[in-house]
């Protein structure tokens, strides 16, 4: 009960109110925030948080996120850094680089990047670049290119 044990709290363990942006909305500039993001409309921009960010399946970024965890059924182009959990959904889109701890990818997904796996404590323990399909609607197995 009084541990000193304990691990840092993100912000909406603590109560804050997760930032939207709504499917309509357009927004050219960067965001930074220490509480979770969803993005539904389109991003020019970069934003950076220490909390999770969610790209809807309307949701579009063109630019730079740094963040620790992300789900992603929308378009993503740029520079994506994930410090944990990068969870792609079958209906997403990733181009550009992509460095991240955790993957996880749904069949159907498509995932054009540079991908580069880090470890616990490493700077780097693998990478990759490849074009791929992951899945289509029929279930098809994954195609490299």
């Amino acid at each position: 009960m009084f541990s000193d044990n304990k691990k840092p709290r993100t912000m909406n363990e603590i109560g804050a109110q997760p930032n939207r942006i709504s499917k309509h909305t357009k927004i050219k500039g960067d965001i930074i925030s220490e509480a979770d993001f969803r993005i539904d409309g389109k991003l020019d921009g970069n934003v950076k948080t220490t909390g999770k960010v969610v790209i809807g399946k309307d949701g579009y970024i063109h630019g730079k996120v740094e963040c620790v965890n992300a789900d992603i059924e929308g378009s993503f182009n740029g520079e994506l850094l994930v410090s944990d959990l990068l969870s792609l959904k079958s209906s997403a889109v990733i181009e550009g680089t992509v460095s991240v701890s955790k993957l996880a990818v749904e069949p159907g997904a498509t995932f054009n990047a540079s991908c580069t796996m880090k470890g616990k404590g490493a700077s780097s323990s693998s990478s990759s670049n490849f074009k791929t399909t992951i899945g289509t609607a029929a279930n098809e197995p994954a195609k490299a290119s």
